[in-house]
């Protein structure tokens, strides 16, 4: 759905199941009557079983939903309090909130990513909260299977845990590592930089890939590439 909205940017969501038994991905996008723009959320469901897909689906709706003024870490925390109402399930979360002065402020647990994207350079905002990070920033070996295994999750988290960024670009990429993981930082930057490019695409390129899990992204795009008086509506997956 396309929705006419002066003052936002242009913005587009795909998700995809992949080779996966059920699309355990999902989005959120609020933008509150009266507030500074849209906030974003992409969450990723921790297994393959419908307990993840549900917690996916209500951490991103509860995170998208914070007030702007409470900040991306509140939105971590009021995903946590819903996915723990539930009876099981986990997730890994990305928030972007519209800051004061333009840009994003940035919060996850987990390794669902962040980029900004100016037209021209691809630059990872946030750090994955995985066994192979910690290990590789201590200077340790890393295996295979611990890029795998993630630190930090929506129910798990504690406050402090919880990672926070902050970029002026306007242009943003939330990704699922069904989308990352395949096409890292050289992939995604050879699509973005097709014109007329996108989630879509994104999606695509990433199982085409090769890749085997669910794959999911949000794409803000640069203003000099947007239309600012259109946003596009995504479906939560």
């Amino acid at each position: 759905m396309i929705t006419t909205r002066p003052g936002y940017p242009r913005w587009h969501t795909a998700s995809a199941q992949g080779p996966r038994s059920l699309n355990a991905d999902a989005v959120g996008a609020y933008a509150a009557a009266g507030g500074p723009g849209v906030v974003f959320a992409l969450a990723d469901g921790v297994g393959d079983d419908p307990a993840a897909a549900r917690a996916a689906r209500t951490a991103a709706a509860a995170a998208a939903r914070t007030a702007v003024h409470k900040g991306p870490v509140e939105a971590v925390l009021a995903a946590q309090r819903a996915v723990r109402e539930l009876g099981g399930g986990d997730a890994v979360l990305v928030v972007a909130m519209p800051a004061e002065h333009g840009g994003y402020r940035i919060a996850w647990v987990g390794d669902a990513r962040a980029y900004a994207w100016d037209g021209t350079a691809l630059t990872l905002l946030t750090t994955d909260h995985t066994l192979a990070e910690y290990f590789r920033a201590r200077h340790q070996p890393v295996t295979p299977r611990m890029e795998h295994v993630v630190t930090t999750s929506v129910r798990t988290t504690e406050p402090h845990e919880i990672g926070t960024v902050a970029t002026p670009s306007a242009g943003l990429l939330l990704t699922s590592d069904g989308v990352h993981k395949p096409l890292a930082g050289g992939g995604i930057r050879a699509v973005l930089a097709q014109p007329g490019t996108g989630a879509a695409e994104l999606v695509d390129a990433a199982l085409a890939r090769g890749g085997s899990d669910n794959a999911t992204a949000i794409y803000v795009e640069p203003l000099e590439a947007a239309d600012s008086t259109t946003v596009r509506f995504p479906v939560a997956a």
